[in-house]
């Protein structure tokens, strides 16, 4: 009977020592920027790798050309590429930490 508790003590272990990596991988997500770009580079967007927008560049090209519609799209795309790249890079460091395993809820 003993043996089980000690399993159960090392998993215990074993769990809080993963939720402290990806605490620890959390917080160095929220610190590091990722960027998307659209239109050549007319439009540049800055995201911290857990998706939020700190920052969109507009090349003044792009806005002096009064094309609205345009300069909607260039922004919409580079803020969807720059999120692609966020998540890519978050599933990427949550695959270090959780050996590969899929938990749902994680990030």
């Amino acid at each position: 009977m003993s043996g089980t508790f000690g399993e159960m003590g090392n998993l215990l272990k074993q769990a809080q020592q993963m939720q402290r990596e990806l605490d620890r991988v959390r917080e160095e997500l929220s610190k590091t920027r990722v960027d998307g770009s659209a239109g050549g580079g007319a439009v540049r967007v800055e995201v911290t790798a857990d998706g939020v927008v700190q920052k969109i560049h507009v090349k003044p090209e792009l806005v002096a050309a009064g094309d609205v519609a345009l300069l909607e799209d260039a922004v919409l795309a580079a803020v969807r590429d720059a999120l692609a790249n966020a998540t890519k890079l978050r599933e990427e460091k949550m695959k270090k930490v959780t050996g590969g395993l899929n938990l749902p809820g994680i990030f």
